[in-house]
């Protein structure tokens, strides 16, 4: 429930009466855009997966990978730090026939995607701001975001290509809940996933490149969305400057303990947005801007979960 509150609460701290009165006169047509846009993502990444599986999990229709998709969806916006969407993505899967390490190597390609796409954006972003006279806010913020997005990507390169000799030194912290037994049965899981994700990669560089060009695709349409509520609104501002404030507001997101980062999401927009707008028109344009991209989610996802999880309690043993 706070969850659903938060954008309502946001709103009425940021811009008051005023800003409420603000979401009431929001065009009708381009809320209708923004939810085409919405739409156009979800398929966007149901063609993304279908390309990353590559006939793997059985035959899959865009049908099919669109309710894997909101289904998946609904799990990552509805629990904590997003941990509910990998896991239910996994499950659903592996229902079709996919073991769990081929699974995961999927996923890893899908966050690889995502990576590498930020990291050039906000390369050009950032070169983008020291070329040209930019009146933007918090400019240090932008690089401090390249250096931290760059380090994740060494380190998550450099631990998957290590990962044998990393599992095989000494010097490697060994938890003490864990047993013998549980850390070999971990390491076979681990060697597995890192196998699967180099025969992923190992897809027809058409394929890849196909799954990169998706990739782009979503994310610059998903991060249009901020921008059409600010132009609902009635604000002015530059398309690349919504991008970052997303960008920096979601990663800040993952610290709530709420589902879907609520609250922090709200303020970290509104809190960017602030400088360049009127407090009503920032109010206004996160209450669209979060109704579109994260409550939108919840709803259409939410029938796909649970027939999904019906499914699954009828198939089960214990069923």
């Amino acid at each position: 429930m706070l969850a659903l509150l938060a954008p309502l609460l946001v709103t009425a701290w940021l811009g008051g009466a005023d800003g409420l009165a603000a979401v009431k006169h929001f065009p009708p047509g381009l809320l209708a855009l923004m939810l085409l846009a919405a739409f156009l993502c979800w398929n966007l990444n149901a063609a993304r997966l279908r390309l990353m599986l590559d006939g793997r999990a059985g035959r899959l229709g865009q049908r099919g990978a669109l309710g894997i998709e909101l289904a998946s969806k609904f799990a990552l916006c509805a629990t904590p730090g997003g941990s509910g969407g990998p896991a239910t993505l996994l499950v659903l899967l592996a229902r079709r026939g996919l073991p769990a390490s081929r699974g995961a190597a999927v996923f890893l390609l899908d966050q690889g995607c995502d990576l590498l796409f930020f990291l050039c954006m906000l390369s050009g972003v950032v070169a983008y701001s020291l070329l040209a006279e930019t009146s933007w806010p918090h400019q240090s913020l932008i690089q401090v975001a390249l250096v931290a997005l760059a380090l994740v990507a060494i380190g998550a390169s450099l631990a998957l290509g290590c990962l044998p000799r990393l599992l095989r030194s000494p010097a490697t912290p060994r938890p003490r809940w864990l047993s013998g037994y549980r850390r070999r049965w971990l390491a076979r899981r681990l060697l597995r996933c890192r196998q699967a994700l180099r025969a992923t990669l190992a897809l027809p560089t058409t394929t890849l490149l196909a799954v990169l060009v998706l990739t782009t695709a979503h994310w610059l349409l998903r991060y249009s969305l901020l921008y059409l509520a600010v132009i609902g609104a009635g604000g002015s501002i530059d398309w690349l400057w919504t991008f970052l404030t997303q960008m920096l507001a979601m990663a800040a997101s993952q610290f709530s303990f709420l589902p879907g980062g609520a609250g922090a999401a709200e303020l970290g927009v509104g809190g960017l947005l602030l400088p360049m707008l009127g407090a009503e028109q920032a109010a206004a344009a996160v209450l669209v801007w979060r109704l579109v991209s994260y409550h939108l989610y919840l709803a259409a996802g939410a029938p796909f979960f649970l027939v999904q999880t019906a499914r699954w309690l009828v198939r089960s043993p214990a069923g």
